[in-house]
């Protein structure tokens, strides 16, 4: 079973360690099962491709790798501070709130 992530796609995080440290961007995706985020230009790698009828050059091309989910941090919307979220019970549905203001993070 896959443990839950306080990270989805359409988050805005911040990296906290590694090569990147320092960046920020977008949630690309986010796969649960391995606690890994993919982060809008952060962990650029070169990958070669061959030619194909979406691609008919080919060549080497840039994309964004994966990167652990315990390396970025949730950037709050409303006081844009990278902050821990809790959670908090509504009519049956987990909200995740700030920490660091309280407010709530999913609308």
């Amino acid at each position: 079973m896959a443990n839950s992530m306080t990270v989805r796609k359409g988050d805005k995080v911040r990296v906290i360690a590694g090569k990147d440290k320092g960046k920020e961007g977008k949630v690309l995706r986010s796969l649960p099962e391995k606690q890994r985020v993919v982060v809008e230009n952060v962990a650029m790698m070169k990958k070669a491709v061959r030619p194909s009828q979406g691609n008919q050059q080919g060549g080497i091309i840039e994309m964004e790798g994966t990167i652990h989910v315990s390396n970025v941090m949730l950037v709050c919307p409303s006081c844009s501070q990278p902050t821990r979220a809790g959670r908090r019970r509504d009519e049956g549905t987990r909200i995740r709130v700030c920490k660091k203001c309280g407010k709530d993070i999913d609308k």
